[in-house]
């Protein structure tokens, strides 16, 4: 078919359908699974051509999907506090609370 002669870049199509956090997931699991993750990109690139991936998949459906192939992507976990009107990590936050209650000048 027509459709055969063009070049298709799995990962161009799979990054378009990725949500919030998905492509910090991705990257993450190429850099820790380089050779996996480019078989489960295939695969969900014959997934989408296929009609049967036609949602967002965002980074928490994407973790789950890796996990479930034996796959342990590991993530840079933060929780945000919010704290004078802006979001700190809370990481941030509980090392400025207990330096402020160390000093005992």
């Amino acid at each position: 078919s027509q459709k055969e002669k063009i070049p298709e870049n799995p990962r161009a199509s799979v990054v378009k359908i990725l949500g919030f956090r998905g492509l910090e997931v991705l990257e993450n699991a190429e850099s820790q699974f380089p050779n996996e993750t480019k078989i489960i990109i295939d695969k969900i690139f014959e997934l989408i051509k296929t009609g049967e991936i036609n949602e967002t998949l965002d980074g928490g459906k994407l973790l789950t999907l890796f996990r479930s192939v034996g796959l342990n992507v590991r993530m840079e976990t933060k929780i945000n506090v919010e704290q004078d009107g802006k979001f700190v990590s809370l990481s941030d936050k509980l090392s400025k609370d207990s330096s402020e209650n160390s000093d005992e000048e």
